[in-house]
């Protein structure tokens, strides 16, 4: 969440009135984004790392035991030439370790302390390419793939719990998940997308 789409929506969220904790890989990233937003608290973790999610995630829960929404932000993308195992391989490990494990892990390191909670929300992030893919990222077209159906999955699961399970999906946004992408005229301005999803979490919840 130190950059992008999810820096951008905690932001966007503080300024609403929550509580934002962010967690990152970088401890100088994260130290920059507290000194400019001296009302976030920050944790360090690597979301590729399980013993890091889970010194993360005890962390959170001991400084902050109303925690009821978590946001499953972390996201990485490459392009990958699937004609050899040299072009592919390593990039869809680290992309499928990333992108579909790191949210697992995530869920399980706050499920308890969420389902004991009056009211909790898990989002989940997901993308417009895991229904429509991009010919060039065959892995994280993968990825987003299985976390909408984790979404959906979960969400029949805890249908009589007091969690929420929602899914953001979003399209091609201007930030640094592929280079050039930030100029891109195809892409969605990122306060804009930002500005309509904390309206639909305002006005839409569900």
């Amino acid at each position: 969440s130190t950059s992008g789409i999810g820096l951008a929506l905690a932001k966007a969220l503080h300024a609403n009135g929550n509580e934002v904790i962010i967690g990152g890989r970088r401890a100088d990233r994260l130290a920059q984004i507290v000194a400019d937003n001296p009302d976030f608290d920050a944790v360090e973790v690597d979301t590729a790392d399980a013993d890091s999610i889970a010194a993360a995630a005890q962390k959170v829960l001991t400084g902050h035991p109303e925690l009821d929404v978590v946001i499953l932000m972390a996201g990485i993308m490459s392009i990958e030439d699937w004609h050899r195992a040299d072009g592919f391989l390593s990039s869809a490990e680290s992309v499928i370790t990333t992108n579909v494990l790191g949210p697992i892990r995530l869920i399980a390191a706050f499920i308890e302390h969420l389902l004991a909670r009056p009211q909790a929300t898990i989002i989940t992030v997901s993308s417009g390419l895991g229904f429509a893919p991009l010919r060039a990222t065959p892995s994280y077209n993968a990825s987003k793939a299985a976390i909408h159906m984790l979404s959906e999955s979960l969400r029949l699961q805890f249908a009589d719990t007091s969690v929420e399970i929602l899914e953001l999906e979003p399209p091609s946004v201007r930030t640094g998940l592929l280079p050039g992408q930030e100029t891109s005229d195809f892409a969605m301005p990122l306060d804009e997308f930002v500005s309509e999803v904390v309206e639909l979490l305002e006005t839409q919840p569900g």
